[in-house]
């Protein structure tokens, strides 16, 4: 938007959908409204004026800086604006984060004004987002001996930027809000569908509950009926948030129930309260953090238990509940912050003292954890510039050493990461800083992370990364007017920070589509590496990867660091045989099938690191069993390789890697090289073994251990919504699975989908090789359902052409993608034919292309959330079965789910993804 003509135009349209005018981060057209507020006779003057005073995004937006420039020249008196006092103009400052108006403090703090000077220190004391042009600064006229400088840096030694913030309420009213029964995906908070209005939050915000107006009405009449407390929204009898970090759900919950975080800066909110039976979903619950918001694990049902401690489970094998106390919608309950409970009344419910850790608190009151988390930078810088120690202003972070105990794998990534702290070898529980090594960004979530970014005023990437990616894929399927006006900036903005981007915004090599975890797993070449990644299927097959909100991704990004507790581990080993006609996917699935029954109902996977002693499988396949632990809703994964493996897995990452350095992606910085010099010091490593592969002490602690028995695999194992279940809870859980059998051979399927993220080349080599299979069997290749196939990357379709399977597939296609003509609307209607669609993640995502309402959809892909997919249609509800590949091909064919005799035969003499179990000890 740069004319002001453009922005009134905008705004009448607007006003059409029920929105305010949107925020301005432009400089032309704040500059423009600066000329009509000085222009006293204007007849825009008082429009202006608020626009400037309430609508412009702080941080280093364009914006911003222009604001910033013009409050300044206020506050010297070269401009004289009546509604805009200098005072008024300082905490107009204040409100601004960082960038250009700690500059302009700094200004003013440094100037020969004194009593100017003293009031800008005392903003300037309030403020955290200071980056080294800042703080070299202050350090410079400190030597020099300012001694408003001296008192400034001796306020950030005592941290007083946060022990002067006032704490937070001992008791905080809700009014409760079910917005759901069983585990509630971010897809209800914030659909994959509204994706490119997440940046403008005010729009994306008529999202909520996917556009359900009576809920949102509900919602509003609550806070109406309540004004003097805040909505807890809860998944009652689940897990609140499962499926994504989707910062976009919390500032969507936010927005409706949360606190505007400045009355200058239109429809950010924060500290929401979000509540579910089953607590909230680790990556959500990072997420909601950022906000400074609470998240409760409320367990008002609870398994019922026998008389010798066994869960008791219904005919079905399902466990059976029991309400421990009722939060219907409209109960108004208590959290005592100080006790840490939940109360009803003078009831005490519940203990909620997780929810109310020390750090946890500590986001509460200032607001977020991106202040906690500069405050401490600034406060160390200012510690060191005077000579001192640091005082324990914040708590301190917990430490926990058991002597005598052995380290899981993730216990020693973080103990050989971490910063700051006392030297203790650290244990499962420890609170830590941890330097990342990796970082990823989506196109869906990234117009976000480059807000964000802008409003902690980041404006280069943290020399401590060793590499970043932007990707593509999630707006890969179709290239249309929201994608064409979004994409380009988002580019733009993140090849400019450092990032190595899959669009290049000079055109100087062509645009790839490649799924980010696809990417990451590639530049990825350190097994003791930490990844930070916009998306929950951040799960890396080396290293340990956290799926992560659009926040906790940019703080990654422009500090090098994230914070978290050192997770628990699940430890997982194989024993038996694979059938020579399963498929690793089968053993993906039977993993979390075998998991439940083992613990009678419990998932021992949520919220923890599962440690796979996967040893034989390298990167890609070894991917498939990582990507998945996400649906298990594992906080993490680690795959522990024998030496060999990993040496194969980074030799592959190596030619991937140059592969991308020769179409022209590194940057200045020649960051794709560093990483392939990385790869060839860790080979040598390797083979020199001078430091073997990553693998856990043997006498390290788990909290659980899971065998799983591929003897016990006998057929395709298929994870299913359940979406007739009559109980709620039960629907779309991702821990139904079904064997193949279960169908009977007479299940229809409409529509089949190979692509997302869990496949990769070898899928596509089955899908060509069943296809000739069919065709000698059959004499012909008649699909009775349609088949979209997407591979994950482009080195993937490379490959392929090279080794002559795709051409297989291109005879039995009835489309195939392509890039000089990418498609600009989504497909709504499918023929019983073969799709060759853009590399990128197509139906997976579900906010471009969809399959018809009410479809039974086979895929391959990671999500089965109602609508996610498919949405209901008025007759019948969208299904979204998973499963592996040839199932998917054999479904298609035939229209309906196979027999096991009929999938035999279809993939007979098929080289499937098989796995045996490694012989060798892989533990030290």
């Amino acid at each position: 938007m740069k004319s002001y003509k453009d922005y009134i135009k905008q705004i009448e349209e607007r006003k059409v959908q029920g929105l305010q005018p949107q925020p301005i981060d432009g400089a032309e057209l704040l500059s423009e409204i600066i000329e009509q507020i000085k222009d006293v006779n204007n007849k825009n003057r008082e429009d202006s004026l608020n626009f400037f005073i309430y609508n412009v995004l702080p941080g280093t937006t364009s914006a911003a800086s222009v604001k910033a420039k013009f409050l300044k020249e206020i506050i010297l008196g070269k401009s004289l604006v009546k509604e805009i006092t200098p005072s008024f103009a300082l905490e107009q400052l204040s409100h601004m984060k960082g960038g250009p108006s700690v500059e302009v403090l700094l200004d003013l703090a440094l100037g020969v004004d004194k009593a100017l000077a003293k009031q800008a220190a005392d903003i300037l004391k309030t403020q955290v987002f200071l980056y080294e042009a800042d703080t070299t600064r202050l350090e410079k006229a400190f030597k020099e001996g300012n001694e408003i400088a001296k008192e400034i840096i001796e306020s950030y030694a005592k941290a007083e930027f946060f022990t002067k913030l006032p704490d937070i309420a001992e008791k905080i009213e809700v009014v409760t809000y079910i917005a759901g029964v069983g585990d509630i995906s971010t897809d209800l908070l914030s659909p994959g569908g509204d994706a490119h209005s997440r940046s403008d939050r005010e729009l994306h915000g008529q999202c909520m509950f996917e556009h359900n107006k009576e809920m949102q009405n509900e919602l509003l009449a609550l806070k109406e009926k309540h004004p003097d407390k805040r909505v807890m929204l809860i998944a009652e009898k689940g897990t609140m948030g499962v499926g994504s970090s989707r910062m976009s759900g919390v500032n969507n919950v936010a927005l409706w129930t949360g606190i505007p975080s400045s009355p200058y800066v239109p429809f950010i909110n924060i500290a929401p309260v979000i509540a579910g039976t089953n607590g909230i979903a680790p990556i959500f619950l990072t997420t909601v953090g950022v906000t400074g918001g609470i998240g409760l694990d409320i367990k008002n049902w609870v398994k019922q238990k026998d008389a010798d401690g066994n869960t008791i489970v219904d005919e079905d094998g399902e466990p059976v509940l029991k309400q421990m106390y009722s939060v219907e919608t409209g109960t108004v309950l208590t959290i005592n912050t100080k006790e840490k409970k939940l109360y009803h009344g003078n009831v005490e419910l519940k203990d909620i003292s997780a929810a109310f850790t020390p750090q946890k608190m500590e986001f509460m009151k200032a607001g977020g954890s991106y202040a906690v988390v500069f405050g401490k930078k600034l406060q160390t810088f200012a510690c060191k510039v005077l000579g001192i120690e640091v005082p324990q202003v914040y708590a301190p972070s917990k430490e926990v050493s058991i002597e005598g105990q052995g380290l899981t794998a993730v216990e020693k990534i973080f103990n050989k990461n971490a910063v700051g702290t006392s030297g203790a070898i650290l244990h499962a529980g420890s609170y830590v800083r941890a330097e990342v090594n990796i970082v990823g960004s989506q196109d869906t979530t990234g117009l976000m992370t480059s807000q964000e970014l802008e409003m902690m005023a980041a404006t280069v990437i943290s020399p401590i990364v060793d590499g970043a990616y932007q990707s593509g894929c999630h707006t890969a399927s179709v290239w249309d007017s929201k994608s064409k006006a979004n994409i380009p900036r988002l580019m733009s903005f993140m090849n400019d920070f450092g990032l190595i981007t899959g669009r290049d915004p000079k055109g100087k090599y062509f645009p790839m589509t490649d799924v980010i975890h696809k990417v990451l797993n590639d530049i990825t070449v350190g097994d003791w590496d930490i990844i930070i990644g916009g998306d929950s299927h951040t799960r890396m097959s080396k290293g340990v990867a956290f799926g992560a909100d659009s926040g906790t991704v940019a703080l990654a990004l422009a500090t090098g660091e994230a914070s978290m507790p050192i997770p628990e581990s699940v430890k997982v080993t194989f024993k038996g045989e694979m059938k020579s006609y399963m498929d690793f996917r089968d053993v993906v699935h039977a993993t979390q099938q075998q998991m439940l029954k083992q613990f009678g109902g419990e998932n021992v996977f949520q919220g923890r690191v599962i440690e796979v002693h996967i040893g034989t499988l390298t990167a890609d396949q070894a991917f498939t069993f990582t990507d998945w632990t996400a649906e298990m809703k594992a906080k993490a994964s680690i795959c522990i390789s024998e030496d060999d493996t990993l040496v194969e897995s980074l030799e592959i990452a190596k030619g991937r890697i140059q592969i991308m350095i020769d179409k022209g992606m590194d940057n200045e910085k020649q960051v794709l090289k560093g990483l392939i010099h990385k790869a060839n010091t860790r080979i040598e490593e390797i083979k020199s073994g001078a430091k073997p592969a990553l693998i856990p002490d043997a006498n390290a602690k788990y909290s659980a251990e899971v065998v799983v028995d591929l003897d016990k695999i006998n057929e395709p194992m298929i994870a299913d919504p359940d979406v007739y279940n009559e109980d709620e809870s039960k629907r779309y859980t991702h821990d139904t699975i079904r064997p193949l059998s279960y169908y009977g051979g007479n299940k229809k399927v409409d529509l089949g989908f190979i692509g997302s993220c869990m496949v990769h080349k070898g899928d596509m080599k089955i899908l060509a090789q069943m296809l000739k299979n069919i065709e000698q069997q059959q004499g012909e290749v008649k699909f009775k359902a349609p088949l979209v196939v997407a591979p994950p990357t482009y080195n993937i379709v490379d490959e392929l052409k090279v080794e002559g399977d795709w051409e297989v597939l291109q005879k039995y296609s009835g489309f195939e993608f392509d890039d000089n003509d990418p498609k600009d609307v989504a497909r709504t209607k499918y023929e019983n034919m073969l799709y060759l669609e853009r590399p990128g993640c197509n139906l997976c995502m579900g906010n471009q292309e969809k399959a018809e309402p009410g479809d039974t959809v086979m895929a391959t892909s990671t999500r089965l959330f109602q609508g996610r997919v498919v949405k209901d249609s008025g007759e019948k509800k969208g299904e979204s079965l998973l499963s592996s590949t040839p199932v998917v091909v054999i479904s298609t064919i035939l229209g309906r789910t196979p027999n096991i005799e009929e999938y035999e035969a279809a993939v007979k003499g098929i080289n499937l993804t098989k796995f045996k179990p490694s012989h060798k000890l892989l533990v030290k």
